[in-house]
């Protein structure tokens, strides 16, 4: 076993699929942490599945380049996010509503475009990443998505932490209150993107969410939940390449989310704030964790 796990390092692709998931960990850490709090957990899976009709069309056009790829998904994710704001904000329907509509039409909408092309094998590895193939480009695109990320984060942490615990006083001190949230969705689409050579754009979001939703039942504030999402993140990305080495027929985008369910799964039985916690504190609340991180903020 040592052997093996010494020889694994000896492959350059290994090497690479290890730098690659440890800087997209440290990416979408924030991004999933966020989706966690202001309960848009879904709407990152729809989001991911709204940008299928650009990738399939960039696929079509250009074939597995990573530029078009990006470029056709960059231009459907912003589309659906602007498109759900709008509807929100000029129709009846809640932007729940509008953002599952039409995120079931745009996936439609790309399944038929892949079926009349008629070459949908070249894109399987897409849908489901291919991380131990990972390119020179694509990791320019992983590290050029996390530095913006992280960037992006530096001025827009305080707004999001501000309009996520006290939207209604946000928006009675900003002018232009949704620009927070489309910056946000932006970044959702970028980090969905950056993971399409490495899990897949069905497999994206379970690297956001799961390692977002262990946290929180180990920690009550941002700056915790932050920290430990992204702990989680890397551990379930190193163990799950591992596990797809030493089992050879085991792929390595399924075996990373699952590590990341059963961090979830652990989380939920021994934390804190979990079923454990609950079991030793009965009177802890269900308080919204938005609703606890003020209280603490106003208590410091």
């Amino acid at each position: 076993m040592f052997e093996l796990l010494s020889e694994m390092w000896d492959f350059a692709f290994m090497r690479r699929a290890f730098v690659a998931t440890t800087v997209l960990s440290a990416s979408v850490a924030p991004v999933g942490t966020f989706l966690v709090l202001r309960r848009l957990s879904l709407a990152g899976e729809a989001m991911a599945h709204a940008i299928t009709p650009g990738i399939v069309i960039g696929f079509v056009m250009a074939g597995l380049s990573v530029f078009s790829l990006l470029i056709g998904g960059l231009l459907a994710g912003i589309g659906v996010a602007a498109l759900t704001a709008l509807l929100a904000r000029k129709t009846i329907l809640r932007s729940d509503a509008s953002l599952a509509s039409l995120y079931l039409i745009a996936l439609a909408l790309g399944i038929f475009i892949l079926s009349a092309a008629g070459s949908a094998v070249p894109l399987k590895s897409f849908l489901f990443g291919s991380i131990l193939g990972i390119d020179d480009a694509s990791m320019m695109l992983v590290g050029g998505v996390a530095t913006f990320t992280l960037v992006a984060f530096a001025f827009l942490l305080r707004p999001l932490i501000v309009s996520t615990c006290d939207p209604v006083f946000f928006e009675t001190q900003t002018r232009w209150p949704w620009l927070v949230d489309q910056g946000f969705m932006l970044l959702l689409v970028l980090n969905l993107l950056a993971a399409f050579k490495t899990l897949g754009t069905l497999m994206a979001v379970g690297l956001m969410i799961l390692p977002a939703t262990a946290a929180r039942y180990w920690a009550s504030t941002i700056t915790g939940q932050l920290a430990l999402s992204f702990a989680f993140a890397l551990a379930s990305c190193w163990i799950g390449l591992t596990l797809s080495y030493l089992f050879p027929n085991t792929p390595s985008g399924p075996a990373i989310v699952l590590v990341a369910g059963g961090f979830f799964l652990i989380s939920a039985i021994l934390g804190p704030l979990g079923f454990g916690g609950r079991l030793r504190k009965p009177s802890v609340s269900k308080t919204h964790p938005v609703a606890q991180i003020q209280s603490e903020e106003r208590a410091q």
